[in-house]
């Protein structure tokens, strides 16, 4: 098989093989470059092995590309990069064995031949090399059949499954993630062996496993991947309270809703609209708190009062947990679950002004994402259900843009601050300081005063003498 390049990776390849050639390497472009050209799919990176110095053939490489450009390398693990034209990078190792001890995350790296290399690679379709070698050049050298696996949409290992992801536990995830994000199948034996070798994952850090989850989190359709992990038993291991989501309860005959598939509803729903990744999390753990506030009486049937509440609280925990992020973009999963219900609620009755008004303010500009996933969480086996919810909040969306419109209310602050009531009354920072703002606040939203500063000031005087404050002015 003959894969197709661009005139300018043939003249890329032409100066790599050269290079190589000069050295006495062998060279193979290996991976996800051959990978994705076979597939149609646009490639940002190009990894080369050779047999000798990767570090090597990179230096004598960029003396004789355009612009002499940088490489980084990385001289214990014997890799190189260098960043080159219209965002592309080109990464090179020398061929090499790898495995792990079983109590180990580091592997124990020995230099080997590119046959070697090509064995110790994780699946078939990330096999494939394409030769770059004077006398070969451009053939595909395909091993272990990854064309035909393509042609099948399998995921497979070159080697026994138990031995790869023993070697390398964190293969186990990027099966499931490659499966997402191709819609691909994993052999029958591949995912048993997934299965029979889980508890590996342990070796394995958690910075390594979010990038992987969260490559999974990114796919078109993500729950593909979180049903793999659940029915590997992977999941449990490092998400255990998404696991608990999973099953239903009945009393008197009367279950709720699956919570796990649910949210994984909900999460395909937000992918169908947002890219954003933060905004899937958020999807991810809108109702991770349901099981430690699930309630069963007779009145009232099964209800999870408060969950938005405690999974607030949990986002943190999990961030730091997981090792993702604990900034600004945990701090916006942490508001969108939150708030999550606010929308929701609103739709069932009379909608307000005053109403709209606290969800604008409380929003702020993280409205848009939170309409997206209330949008999303709108789910029911019964069409006319989902229907009548979708209008209602179709109304709520033009709600909104009234009020907005009309008050302004999105990042507004009142007209009267801390510091105007410290000054005002000649105190310090108090607890009555606080009432008062948040009184002025509160009333304006409600619709109590007018949003203006005489209003304020008015409002906040007899705030101040209901709570025995005087003005010696």
């Amino acid at each position: 098989m003959k894969i197709e390049l661009s005139r300018e990776e043939k003249q890329l390849f032409e100066v790599v093989s050269n290079t190589a050639n000069e050295l006495g390497y062998p060279v193979l472009a290996i991976g996800g470059f051959v990978r994705d050209k076979i597939l149609g799919r646009p490639t940002k990176d190009i990894d080369f092995v050779c047999e000798g110095s990767g570090i090597q053939l990179a230096k004598n490489l960029a003396n004789k590309l355009p612009g002499n450009p940088n490489v980084n390398y990385f001289k214990n693990f014997g890799t190189a990069m260098i960043k080159y034209e219209d965002g592309l990078e080109l990464e090179f190792v020398g061929a090499r064995k790898e495995s792990y001890q079983r109590d180990s995350r580091k592997p124990i790296v020995e230099n080997g031949t590119l046959v070697d290399d090509q064995n110790r690679r994780d699946f078939t379709i990330n096999a494939m090399g394409l030769d770059l070698s004077v006398h070969n050049f451009g053939a595909l050298v395909d091993p272990f059949d990854g064309v035909g696996d393509l042609d099948r949409r399998l995921i497979r290992t070159p080697l026994e499954p138990g031995q790869t992801f023993s070697d390398d536990p964190l293969r186990m995830l990027r099966a499931i993630r490659f499966a997402t994000q191709l819609d691909f199948e994993i052999l029958p034996e591949t995912f048993d062996a997934i299965k029979k070798y889980k508890d590996r994952l342990s070796i394995i850090s958690y910075e390594r496993i979010h990038t992987e989850l969260n490559k999974i989190i990114e796919s078109d359709t993500p729950s593909k991947g979180f049903k793999l992990l659940f029915d590997s038993g992977l999941l449990k291991l490092f998400f255990p309270e998404m696991v608990a989501l999973h099953g239903v309860e009945y009393e008197d005959g009367r279950g709720h809703k699956d919570n796990f598939y649910h949210t994984l509803e909900v999460l395909d729903n937000v992918a169908e609209n947002s890219k954003d990744l933060w905004l899937r999390w958020a999807a991810i753990l809108h109702d991770i708190a349901k099981p430690p506030t699930k309630r069963w009486s007779k009145e009232h049937g099964w209800t999870f009062h408060g969950h938005e509440v405690v999974g607030a609280r949990w986002v943190p925990r999990i961030f730091k947990r997981l090792k993702l992020p604990l900034d600004a973009k945990m701090k916006f999963v942490q508001k969108l679950v939150r708030l999550h219900l606010r929308p929701i609620a609103l739709t069932n009755e009379e909608i307000t002004d005053s109403a709209v008004r606290r969800l604008i303010f409380d929003a702020g500009d993280d409205l848009e994402a939170l309409m997206i996933l209330c949008r999303a969480d709108i789910t029911s086996k019964n069409p006319k259900k989902v229907s009548r919810y979708l209008s209602n909040y179709d109304k709520l969306v033009i709600k909104i843009e009234e009020v907005e419109a009309k008050d302004h209310i999105r990042n507004w602050q009142p007209p009267i601050d801390g510091e105007l009531i410290m000054k005002t009354f000649d105190i310090r920072p108090s607890r009555e300081v606080g009432i008062i703002k948040d009184a002025i606040k509160d009333a304006i939203l409600d619709g109590d005063i007018s949003n203006d500063y005489d209003a304020a000031f008015a409002f906040m005087m007899e705030k101040a003498k209901e709570l025995g404050m005087t003005n010696d002015e």
